[in-house]
């Protein structure tokens, strides 16, 4: 059996798929990839997963996020009862604001340069509401009251309901989780409300639709209590580990590419599928880790790996390789069929740009932070 490890090589890869499926959205976009050469070769099915699967991977995200701060907070501390709120947010800031503030500064020099793509120009919309909404948590809220925001800035309505979750995460554990299997009921409770919370907004605007909090919060909590089922019960054999394998990569196969039939069956359940399988699926992949069952991980999944470790830095800095190459692709004339070229620019330069901030930025900035905050605590 191998010790338990912070950087799960499956986990990695599915947190890595799902910032893919983020940037080739984004291209998609503005080059739509059935009119590409590779969108002619594969079955329109599958063209529709990869194009139009962003919003899907972004609820992926949240019960990634869910599942890995509730595991590791486990390890740390023993029980969310017994949570460190002064260390959990020390961590959190550390870890998310340097890049964050960063990208705030550049996309305000670029809004005030009257860079094409980058300036605030919505009615009701300004360069100082924009950057009080990303830091006070709620750019998701701000852009569904004034409109659109820019792609670079739009990207941050995500991360204002992650961190507003996590906000409240510590002061819910230490207040409910006292409370002997209460904060479990409350956090199950949350997830399942998926289906009536997105039905409840049936009405409302588009961004509200996409972007309104008890929705994507409720993918959260699905991914907190797959972290605290796969740590109550930490060595399940391996048929019950390949069966939550099986369940969840087929619940998530499923909505990416059968939505459209499972909508009758379904209806607004369609994402509590998606959010319960990826809940499932983590589970699988953290006890095949954790008990050893693992084979090597493989060269070809490296990249996505790659990607996964590095999925924060990507998805706040995709749009800036996203828009280059779309721009230059379309000054040059570039034939839609020959657009498919633009897809795999975009995966391997957000790749690397990620890299880059987090080599130069995130990493060196997050030790810098927790030995200042948390001094030689680790």
């Amino acid at each position: 059996m191998v010790a338990p490890n912070e950087r799960n090589p499956g986990i990695d890869a599915l947190r890595g798929l799902s910032v893919a499926l983020v940037v080739v959205h984004h291209v998609a976009i503005r080059i739509p990839l059935g009119e590409t050469a590779l969108g002619e070769l594969l079955p329109p099915r599958v063209v529709h997963a990869l194009a139009f699967s962003g919003y899907e991977a972004v609820f992926l995200f949240f019960v990634i996020s869910g599942f890995l701060i509730t595991t590791h907070s486990l390890r740390r501390w023993g029980s969310l009862a017994a949570i460190d709120a002064r260390a959990f947010y020390a961590r959190r800031l550390a870890r998310i604001a340097p890049t964050l503030l960063v990208l705030l500064g550049i996309l305000a020099l670029l809004h005030l340069a009257g860079a094409r793509h980058y300036v605030i120009d919505g009615p009701e919309q300004s360069l100082g509401g924009a950057l009080f909404s990303a830091l006070a948590l709620h750019l998701n809220w701000y852009e569904g009251q004034t409109g659109w925001l820019p792609g670079a800035w739009d990207v941050l309505w995500s991360l204002s309901i992650e961190e507003l979750f996590y906000l409240a995460f510590p002061v819910l554990c230490l207040v409910v989780g006292r409370l002997r299997g209460l904060l479990t009921l409350v956090l199950v409770g949350l997830a399942l409300s998926l289906p009536w919370t997105r039905a409840a907004l049936a009405d409302a605007t588009e961004i509200w639709q996409e972007k309104a909090y008890l929705p994507a919060m409720a993918a959260i909590a699905a991914g907190v209590v797959a972290g605290l089922a796969a740590e109550r019960w930490p060595a399940p054999s391996r048929g019950i580990t390949t069966l939550a394998l099986a369940l969840g990569g087929a619940a998530i196969a499923a909505v990416l590419l059968a939505a459209r039939e499972l909508w009758p069956h379904v209806g607004y359940g369609l994402l509590l599928v998606l959010t319960v399988g990826c809940g499932l699926a983590l589970m699988g992949l953290h006890w095949r880790w954790r008990s050893g069952w693992s084979r090597a991980p493989s060269r070809a999944g490296a990249w996505l790996r790659a990607c996964g470790r590095l999925s924060y830095e990507i998805y706040l800095a995709h749009m800036f390789v996203v828009f280059a190459l779309v721009d230059a692709f379309k000054a040059h004339g570039g034939d839609r069929r020959s657009g498919w070229i633009v897809y795999l620019l975009a995966l391997l330069g957000s790749w690397g740009l990620g890299a880059l901030v987090s080599r130069l930025l995130t990493s060196p900035a997050d030790r810098a932070l927790r030995r200042r905050l948390l001094g030689g605590a680790r």
